[in-house]
This record gives C-alpha cells, structure tokens and sequence, in this order.
C-alpha cells in the first residue's frame, strides 16, 4: 500500500487542483457512516491554535475527570478513553481515513459523556472535521506557523476560521480569547454565523474568576508542592486555565470542582516540565515557534537570589527541518540571544536536511551570525548537546531544552526515526553531574 501511495503516477493524480480535498472530503464521509456519526450521541469539544492546545485538553481532562465524568481525549500528546492512555505513536495529532469517528465509537461504548480532540490547521484543511457535531470549539492563540504548507499565514488562519464556523453552524459554541491579536479577526468574521452573539462567546486571563482564585490557588499549591509551581505562574499558562474554566463553568461544572482540579493538576509531560537532580535544574519544553520559545525561556529564566546572586539560562535549541517553516530559524536564534546566557544549537528533527545547515540559519539570528562568540556551541547530536549543557551548569542555573517536549523520536532522513525521550537524556545528564560533584 505504501508503495501505491509513493508512486509517482499516483502522486501526480493527488495533487491535481482540487483532488487532495475531494479525496480527504470523501473519507471523512465514508468515516462518518460506517461508525454511524457517533459524534452526536457524545458531547465533543475541540481546541486548535498555534500553541496550547495540549495543555488546554489536559486541564479540560482533569477538571471534568474531577467532577466525576468519564473522558476521552485525542491529542498530540496521547491517545485516552475511559480508563485507558497510550501516548499517540501515530505522528499525527489529527488523523485522518476515519481514525476519529473510530476514536468517537470507543469513547461511545466505554460510556464517555465527553470527548476532548486537538484539531490541526492541516486536519482542517483535510476535511477531518467534517461530519462531527462539535458541541464546543476553542482557539487558544494564533500566530504564524506551518506557513509553507499551507501556502501564506492568511490560509493558515483561514484554516482555523473554518473550524470555529464549521462549530457555529451546526449549532456548537466557540470560545476566542481576548489576550490575542488574533480576537477581533475572528469575532468579526464570525458574527455573521451567531448574529446574536450567544454562541461566540471569549475568554482572557483577566477574567474574574482567574483574578479572584489564581491567588488563592498559588499558595495552595506551594503548600501541596512544597515550592511554587511554575505552571501556575507563567502567562501563557493562565491563558490555557482561562479558557479551560470558561469552557468548565459554561457545562456547568462548580467552582469549587473547578478549584480542586487545578489545585491537583501537575502539569504536562515534556510542556515546561522540571527536572532537578541535586542543585541542578533542567526545563523540558515543546516550544517551536517563535512567541512559545520566548514565553518559555521568560518562563525558566532563573531570578537572582541570596544564595544565587548571578544565575544563568542554558539554552540546548533546534529547529525542524524538512523545509518547515524555515523563517522561524533566525528568529529563534534571536530570541535566544536576548534571553539565553549560554546556548548550545542542535539537532531537533532535521528530516533530510544537514542538520549543520539548520544550525547555520539559525546562528544567523545571533548577534548577526558572528562565526565566534565564547557563548554559543554547536553540537548536532542532541544527547551530546544536553551532556555539556550539563557540563556548563552550575548550582542555580536553569538548562531548558525545546522543540522535543515529549516526542518519543527524532526524525531523520529517508523517513527513519530515531528512539528519543528527552526528559530521561536530561534526567540521565544531570544525574552524571550531580554523581561528579559530591
């Protein structure tokens, strides 16, 4: 089958004008009627925008889990229903051929009231949510990405303009946030789909509720944690909780179930997650734009205190290759020339390019590509990478790594992937460090 789909023939008829949608448009359909619209007799939500999409299931996931309702969730990160979580080894947090109306029917027979799925630009333009009665749609955030797959920002916006109207008109809410850029385009290119504006409602990180509770919720969380949570204490984060309570308090869950849940949550593998090993902390992070790579290093800068009065941010940095969005390298080099005190660039997914080459555009972002400053390394292999950014680390000082989260493979050429779980690689590097210095 594999060998039909590279064949030259066939790739040729695909991307004739007009044939990849009417081809995707009829598999969503076929999906639809042979698990017989399973979407109607569960309540479905879905969250797309650029960055915080996981993060905002997964407080969804934990608030209603919390209220006692069985869940089913489907995202980039894992794969739940019921009882049941296997991480998604699938490489595609919105897949297509009928794989969601499939995930719906589980969801369905394990008596799931609720079912939580991601929803990607590309999936969008897939036609993957079609024929799914979304009973809520969100977007967290918008900024540019996947740019040269979808052709130009405006298409890729478009992409996610479709969904939320795809939502409104058959009858589903949608919720836009008020912190982005990106709000009024939205409400104004939506009204005419809820003339009177009771299913195009927002949220924001000024809410009531979150100005009211979040102070509450960070001394109890120090005392449950015995530290103050950084997850708690990130802006972009608050953007992510706003949201999930406004979705929460509109299906009617209480205040004081809302409170509970976000008092136990933890937070999510491989987004901002901590990993200490004596006096030395690393940050694992999924950041691969340019506004998520500035939010999490503003995020992991360590503050100078008494004991540490200079601390410093190690910064272990790639970018994707495969021709992704290449404007973003330079930026990212940029980026971490503001904020990263030493920054080691490396291997992320290269695909089939040189990963040397990708490590050199984004040098080009550092102070103008200057071939020697003492600060900046380049190590392609990232195992390598994390090992002297351990190496570097003093007590106080804060490595993150981003790009990786927790992806459990390195991509690389002719489509072979390399085994990779990037929390242990720092958990094993900072443990080495930590052995050398008692």
């Amino acid at each position: 089958m594999d060998q039909v789909k590279k064949s030259k023939l066939v790739q040729f008829f695909y991307n004739l004008p007009g044939v990849r949608s009417t081809y995707h448009f009829v598999w969503a359909w076929i999906g639809a009627k042979r698990h017989g619209t399973p979407s109607k007799k569960i309540f479905v939500i879905g969250v797309t925008g650029t960055k915080g999409k996981t993060t905002t299931l997964e407080l969804l996931n934990a608030i209603l889990e919390t209220a006692g309702k069985r869940t089913a969730l489907l995202s980039s990160l894992r794969v739940k229903v019921g009882d049941e979580s296997k991480p998604n080894t699938i490489g595609n947090s919105m897949p297509g051929h009928g794989y969601i109306q499939k995930f719906l029917t589980r969801a369905l027979n394990e008596k799931c009231p609720y079912a939580l799925i991601e929803v990607t630009s590309q999936g969008v333009a897939l036609h993957r949510h079609r024929f799914i009665a979304w009973n809520m749609g969100v977007i967290t955030n918008l900024a540019e990405e996947h740019i040269e797959w979808h052709g130009s920002f405006e298409k890729y916006r478009k992409a996610k303009l479709d969904f939320l109207a795809y939502v409104l008109k058959n009858g589903g809410k949608v919720f836009l946030n008020r912190d982005d850029a990106s709000y009024h385009f939205f409400r104004n290119e939506l009204v005419a789909s809820a003339p009177d504006g009771t299913k195009a409602l927002s949220y924001s990180r000024e809410d009531d509720w979150l100005r009211n509770y979040l102070p509450k919720l960070r001394p109890m969380r120090t005392m449950t944690d015995g530290q103050a949570p950084k997850f708690l204490l990130s802006t972009f984060n608050e953007e992510n909780i706003a949201v999930a309570v406004a979705v929460a308090k509109e299906i009617g869950i209480q205040d004081h179930i809302i409170e509970e849940a976000l008092v136990g949550f933890r937070g999510v593998p491989g987004r901002m997650e901590f990993v200490t090993k004596g006096p030395y902390t690393a940050v694992v992070d999924y950041a691969h734009t340019p506004e998520s790579l500035e939010a999490a290093y503003r995020a992991a800068k360590p503050e100078p205190n008494a004991n540490y009065p200079e601390p410093r941010l190690i910064c272990v940095l790639g970018a994707a290759g495969g021709g992704r969005d290449k404007w973003k390298r330079p930026k990212f080099g940029e980026i971490a020339a503001n904020y990263c005190d030493e920054i080691i660039l490396t291997e992320e997914d290269p695909y089939d390019e040189d990963p040397a080459e990708i490590i050199k555009e984004i040098r080009t972002g550092i102070l103008g590509g200057e071939p020697d400053i003492a600060n900046v390394h380049e190590v392609p292999d990232r195992r390598a990478a994390i090992a002297l950014a351990a190496e570097l680390a003093a007590p106080g000082d804060v490595i993150i790594g981003t790009g990786k989260g927790s992806e459990t493979a390195i991509h690389v050429a002719r489509g072979k992937k390399v085994p990779w779980d990037e929390k242990t690689a720092f958990e094993e590097a900072l443990s080495k460090k930590n052995r050398m210095q008692v």
